[in-house]
This record gives structure tokens, sequence and C-alpha cells, in this order.
């Protein structure tokens, strides 16, 4: 068996070469499909086999008991299971997989009900981004029908559920808190949110069990192209270059199996470089590629809509969002520790963390799951190959992004100061609170 990676001037043999990858039938596993098909794990001696999972919940017991020695993932998965939060396992990332990818949809009842509260231009198209205060009137009146107003999400510690509540509480709706005695995430709702995996999204809007979802592509533009529903919202426009997937492994393999781990990632990164060169070149490609069965398995012309720089709100509203997926370009698949973070201050904020902790424990938590160190090894062997030139990673970096207010609502995001951010943000959980704390006030 031969490999072309070298590591400090030593060529380095996997431990193990037959793999089990597991992944959800969404666009954002594109690294792994493009890893697969063109060629680049084989290149690091890997031979990697790829299976679609039924949801995210089988997916990470998938990783945990070793029937899958990695995953496509959200990045909430890992930072959650080694917290305890849910399933208790050291999951572990050396690579981000994506920025943004995700959208909100709502049915045409709903936006039919929220036109009349959205700003339009001189064209009188809909003026974007567009605030959860159209949908305060809506919930009202659903809510004076004897009615719920429900929204769909992919999973508690998903970029997606955290979206929708930043998205819902930046327009005045509180999408609901959790407590160790109840994981509903309902507490004091006004939208009740609960799960739904990814491709059954536009089929349970269609029957009227949710009013409206946050998913990742293909399934906002096949609401468009089934005609059921409009995705009023980017996550894009909710953080501009959000973190989206990792992949994930447990710690222990990774300790087991340290240069497998230093070639799947880069593998993965040589994926994410093919995706995002030459201005998306590649990107039609990539479509055929996942609209096969065995990856996403939706039309072309759907993948297309969103993966190759556009993306279709109201029907016939065509928009230019290039970064809609970004796999390479910002540093993409660099593990910034601030982006870890942040998604622990959603989960203190919607108390899937209970009480508070201090800012060192945010940190420790994001250097135990995030693994920039494997990252930056890869990186240069990427280099060393003729991949890549050094200025295409963020060499130097202290593993935290410069503070950041593109958020829909202009807060900034401070990655090194975890609780002034929290305390910063108007709904949700904050200092010393706690679920029972409110409900004794």
């Amino acid at each position: 068996m031969s490999t072309s990676a070298f590591a400090q001037g030593e060529m380095i043999f996997p431990e193990i070469d037959e793999l089990t990858f597991g992944f959800i039938k969404l666009t954002d596993m594109a690294p792994l499909a493009v890893a697969y098909e063109l060629g680049y794990f084989e290149d690091e001696g890997l031979y990697v086999t790829l299976e679609p999972q039924a949801n995210w919940k089988v997916l990470l017991d998938g990783v945990i008991d070793g029937n899958l020695h990695g995953a496509h993932m959200l990045a909430g998965q890992p930072l959650a299971a080694t917290i305890g939060y849910g399933t208790e396992a050291h999951i572990v990332t050396p690579f981000s997989m994506d920025l943004n990818g995700n959208g909100i949809t709502v049915s045409n009842e709903v936006w039919d009900m929220m036109k009349p509260h959205i700003p339009h231009d001189a064209d009188g198209k809909p003026i974007h981004p567009i605030s959860a205060e159209a949908l305060v009137p809506v919930v009202e009146e659903f809510n004076n029908q004897g009615e719920s107003f429900r929204m769909g999400m992919v999973f508690p510690v998903s970029t997606h559920n955290y979206e929708l509540r930043y998205w819902l509480a930046a327009g005045g709706l509180h999408p609901g808190l959790y407590s160790p005695e109840n994981t509903t995430g309902q507490i004091d709702a006004d939208v009740l949110l609960s799960v739904t995996p990814p491709p059954q999204m536009p089929a349970t809007m269609e029957a009227g069990t949710i009013h409206g979802y946050c998913v990742g592509e293909p399934w906002n533009q096949q609401a468009v192209f089934k005609g059921i529903g409009v995705p009023v919202i980017t996550d894009y426009q909710i953080w501009k270059n959000n973190p989206e997937k990792v992949f994930g492994m447990t710690a222990e393999f990774v300790e087991e199996n340290p240069n497998t781990a230093l070639l799947v990632t880069k593998a993965l990164i040589r994926a994410a470089i093919w995706l995002d060169e030459n201005d998306n070149a590649n990107r039609p490609e990539a479509v055929e590629i996942l609209s096969r069965p065995n990856y996403v398995g939706a039309d072309a012309d759907v993948i297309a809509a969103s993966m190759t720089g556009t993306f279709e709100f109201e029907k016939g509203d065509v928009r230019d969002i290039p970064d809609f997926n970004v796999f390479f370009r910002h540093y993409a698949t660099y593990p910034f520790y601030s982006d870890a973070i942040w998604y622990l201050t959603q989960m203190r904020r919607w108390g899937q963390i209970p009480e508070a902790k201090d800012d060192q424990w945010y940190f420790d938590v994001a250097e135990k799951v995030y693994r920039p160190d494997i990252y930056m090894q890869a990186a240069q062997m990427v280099i060393d190959a003729g991949y890549a030139s050094a200025e295409d990673f963020p060499f130097g970096t202290n593993g935290f992004k410069e503070p950041t207010n593109a958020f829909l609502d202009g807060v900034t995001y401070d990655g090194t100061q975890p609780n002034a951010y929290i305390n910063s943000l108007t709904i949700g959980l904050s200092g010393v609170e706690t679920v029972s704390s409110l409900a004794a006030q």
C-alpha cells in the first residue's frame, strides 16, 4: 500500500484503511462525496464506504458504537455529546465542512398572511432580509383561532434549531426553553418547535403538521419546486458566513488512529478546495454527483437552485447569493474555537445548559472538541503536495475569529467573551437565570 501523504518529511500510513462514514442526505455532505468520487481518499490509502443514515440520532449512535468510523455531523453534536447533553460521548472534529447552506421556509398559507407585514420595493418584491416581526401577527391569528403555531427543525442541537430560534427571537417571538425535566424545548414558547428529519420536511409541512421549518438544502428549494411553500430567509442572512456541519469522530478513534485521522482530514480539505475553486466552476459536476440516489437523491435542478450561487424565494423571485454554500473560502474548513463557543452560548441561552458557566468552561469545552492541531498538520501536507498555498489557511490564528456583528439584528458576537454575549441577547436565559428561577418570578 502506498500513500502520497507526508508528515514532518516522513511518509505516513493509515493504521486502518477500510473505513465507513455516515451522512445525512443534504448538499453539505458534498466534501465526503467529492473525496470519494474524485479518488482523494484512495490517494491517501483509504478505502471508504459512505452510508446514508436515517436521522441525526442514528448517525451519532453509529459513530459512538463504532459501526461508523466518522460522519458528517451537526456542529452541535460533538459539543453536546462531549458535555453529556443527550447522549454522552467524547466526540472531536478536526474539520469544519462548510459555511451557510440553510433556510427557513413557511407554507403558502403562512406566506400569504405574512406578506402584508413585509416591506416591498418599487417593483413589488419583498425587501430582504425578512424579519420574524412579520410572523408575529400570523402567530397571533393562529392563537386566536385556538391553534398553536408549529415549526420543524432537524435536531435539538442542530444549527437549524439555533438559527430558527435566533430569527424568531430577533423578531420578538419566544421559541421556548429546555429544562432537565422538560426536554421538548417548548417552555413559555410562542412558536412550538419540534424535530423532523430533513428529507421529510416538505411533506410534513404540506400535510399541515408544521407550518414552516428550518432545514439545509435541497429541502427549502424543494418546497418552491413543489409549489407548497416559500423560503423567507437564509442562514447567510441571519448570520453571514456562519459555520454549519463538521466531520466528527470519537476521541478514542483519533487517539488510536492518528495517521488515519490526519489522512482523512487531508482528503476532505482537497475536496473542499475543489468545490470552491475557480469561482465555483466545479459546482455543476458536484450537483450531478449529489443528485445520485446514493447521495442526496434530489433532482439536479433542485440542488443546483442553491448550490450554483442563486436562491429562489417566492416562485420566480431568484436572487444571487454566491456564498449560500461555501466549502473552502473564508477559511471555512478550519475548526475555530469561536464557532464552537457560539453553539455553546445558544445551548445556554435556551436552557440545554441549565445553569451558568464561567467563560473558562466554554474555552475548555471548545478545546476538548475542536482539533485545529490535526487540521493544520493536514493543511501543511496539502500545501507540501502542491494542492494549495499557505495563504489559503489561517496560519498564526489563536482559534478565535474577530468579533462580528454580521447578524440579522446587529448584535456583536465575541467568542472570547461568551457570558457577555449571552447577556446581550434579549430573549432566553442570561446571567445566573435558570428555568426554575424564571418560573418562580
